[in-house]
């Protein structure tokens, strides 16, 4: 099963139409069985999931807030900003879990039900981006380890999934939170280091966010996944990072992160 988490930038930029195009591309040249967005856009007229999903012949679920944060971009009133899951397989249901936050409208995690030939899978997609607020940002991580630990208990024999923008580095206090907890393991690690240096987030890149100065030049999305209760954990056959532009333009500020799991 090939798996992709990335963060696509929402609708920020001049270029958010050529980006989605960018996009499209990249999901169509790598045929992920599941994907994980984060600041995915969602309007009145369709979800960046469905457009995105139709031409691959995936189904698709959107959900939010991730960044409660008021969006504030010329011309795009109206526009949410949150999470979605793409799915080779339908879509049982979905729904979105609150995340401890000592903001007014905390963020959520997305989680749907995948009705994939094996059994249920279960995907939850997350992010976060105010790495300031340390005391926040290790309450969601402990928060969504819980999580997972629960959906692994439900008697499926397919793992957990938990494709997210951590906005940390694999060294964190946060990441710990998940990857020492017992049975959650980084899709990256358990590969063997993965192809290439692992940098999601590259001061490199023209539409770098500079000012994220801690998380600038490292790791910081994931693919994670839990055994259940019901089954073996898979093995991770491959895991890389998509850092390539698509006829000379990055599709966003994020590289997506891939990963073959061996069910």
């Amino acid at each position: 099963m090939r798996v992709l988490t990335w963060n696509v930038w929402w609708r920020f930029g001049e270029q958010w139409r050529e980006r989605q195009i960018a996009i499209a591309a990249t999901l169509a040249a790598h045929q992920p069985e599941i994907v994980g967005l984060q600041e995915s856009w969602a309007a009145r007229e369709a979800s960046q999931a469905s457009v995105l999903a139709a031409p691959l012949g995936l189904h698709s679920v959107f959900g939010g807030p991730s960044l409660p944060d008021p969006v504030e971009e010329p011309g795009h009133d109206g526009v949410d900003l949150g999470l979605a899951i793409l799915s080779r397989w339908p879509i049982r249901h979905s729904w979105t879990h609150r995340l401890p936050s000592s903001r007014a409208a905390p963020p959520v995690a997305l989680v749907a039900a995948v009705d994939h030939p094996d059994g249920v899978l279960h995907v939850c997609v997350c992010a976060e981006h105010h790495a300031d607020l340390a005391d926040d940002h290790l309450a969601q991580t402990r928060e969504l380890a819980r999580l997972v630990t629960e959906l692994s208990t439900l008697g499926s024999a397919l793992p957990v999934l938990l494709l997210g923008d951590l906005n940390a580095g694999p060294d964190t206090p946060e990441i710990a939170a998940l990857t020492s907890h017992d049975g959650i393991v980084d899709a990256w690690t358990a590969s063997g280091g993965g192809d290439g240096d692992g940098v999601t987030l590259s001061a490199a890149l023209p539409i770098a966010p500079l000012g994220a100065v801690k998380q600038l030049d490292r790791r910081i999305d994931y693919v994670l996944f839990r055994r259940s209760t019901g089954g073996p954990a898979p093995a991770v056959t491959h895991a890389a990072v998509v850092d390539e532009p698509v006829d000379g333009l990055y599709a966003s500020d994020h590289f997506a992160v891939v990963a073959d799991l061996a069910l």
